[in-house]
């Protein structure tokens, strides 16, 4: 008898012919979650296992995070046979206590004893060994599942993973990661669809200070913990802000500063290979999030600019946030770049057609290279 993870994946079941490329990802990815550990990975039966470790609950933790995983449960690994099978029950059931039921499978149906005949057997079993259990096959506390295929596999309880597609499978794109709680919440939202992300962070010293970078650093290293790794962009921004305060209409401040970010971040895109942007955007959320504002960021962007919080209000982004661990670091109270000169009565309806006037006195590509020459690539 020997402990094992026992993963589950979801979504990649509706693959058809790309099954099984999407599948050898997949297992690559969870190889890589527990690289240093020690562990084995294989893919057998519709499961990859996870074996060969010393601590499960580290184990859980890296594997868990591993997009394309619909759930993973820790296990007993028998042989199979009945008896041994039984004991690894009584040693899943002895610390548990209250309701419980028995689901058996059988995938190798020459093993000699039925689904329901051995449900019932080791359930009788479990009621012997465990005073403090009693059986509810309706609405149980615990369920002690069995698994007879290549071994017998015995486990209670199942632990909801990432979900979403493999990482790799779905192409590249930039984050646009500003230290609040929208934007890596975003960049988890793509993320679970196979997408590998880079961050681009717009920094404005002296105005923004240095435990506000460590803040961003600090958030990219806890989306990277899904990604397998994250490329960040800190990008100098002070000059921009101040050229476009001295010499744009105030009401339409905000509006130019996402304009030159949009800019900048296509080119910090190409860099990477990135396909399209990402941004934490919900529609209506501040004045230069309503259709009119968003029409005109977009124009200057020459990918697609991803928004996968555009019709969340702000205590669902949070409650996502509250998930994958990064809200208590967005909320820390440190400025960034984006509080910076912060117009007092923003326009929420522009036009387009408005825009170049109202950047007219601004050299844009020249503020644009300088921006993008000056920029910091941190890899984490």
């Amino acid at each position: 008898m020997r402990k094992v993870l026992l993963v589950r994946f979801g979504e990649v079941y509706l693959k058809g012919l790309n099954r099984s490329s999407f599948l050898k990802i997949l297992t690559d990815n969870v190889k890589k979650a527990v690289k240093g550990t020690g562990a084995s990975v294989w893919l057998a039966d519709s499961r990859i296992y996870v074996a060969e470790f010393e601590d499960m609950d580290d184990i859980v933790n890296r594997v868990k995070k591993v997009f394309g995983l619909y759930s993973v449960s820790p296990a007993y690994e028998v042989d199979k046979d009945f008896e041994e099978i039984s004991k690894a029950c009584l040693e899943v059931c002895k610390d548990l206590s209250g309701t419980f039921k028995v689901l058996a499978r059988r995938s190798d149906k020459s093993f000699p004893i039925n689904s329901m005949d051995m449900a019932v057997e080791l359930g009788g079993r479990i009621l012997d060994a465990n005073s403090q259990l009693k059986v509810d096959v309706h609405k149980p506390e615990h369920k002690v599942c069995v698994e007879v295929r290549d071994h017998a596999y015995v486990y209670s309880g199942e632990i909801m993973a990432a979900g979403g597609l493999p990482m790799g499978t779905g192409g590249k794109a930039a984050l646009l990661l500003s230290g609040g709680i929208d934007s890596p919440v975003a960049g988890y939202q793509i993320m679970r669809r196979g997408v590998r992300m880079c961050a681009i962070h717009f920094m404005s010293p002296p105005y923004t200070g240095e435990l506000a970078r460590e803040k961003v650093v600090t958030l990219a290293k806890m989306l990277a913990a899904y990604s397998g790794g994250m490329r960040v962009y800190m990008v100098p921004f002070t000059k921009c802000q101040l050229e476009i305060h001295e010499k744009c209409p105030e009401e339409l401040g905000t509006l130019i500063t996402r304009r030159f970010m949009m800019r900048i971040a296509c080119k910090l895109a190409k860099d990477f290979g990135a396909q399209a942007l990402v941004t934490g955007e919900s529609l209506g959320q501040v004045a230069s999030q309503t259709m009119e504002a968003i029409g005109c960021t977009d124009e200057i962007s020459d990918i697609p600019v991803f928004r996968p919080l555009i019709g969340l209000d702000k205590i669902e982004i949070i409650r996502i946030a509250e998930k994958i661990g990064t809200y208590e670091t967005s909320i820390l109270p440190y400025e960034d770049c984006c509080t910076v000169f912060t117009p007092r009565h923003p326009m929420t309806r522009p036009k387009k057609s408005g825009m170049p006037k109202a950047e007219a006195r601004l050299d844009i590509d020249a503020l644009v290279d300088e921006a993008v020459a000056g920029t910091e690539k941190l890899i984490f």
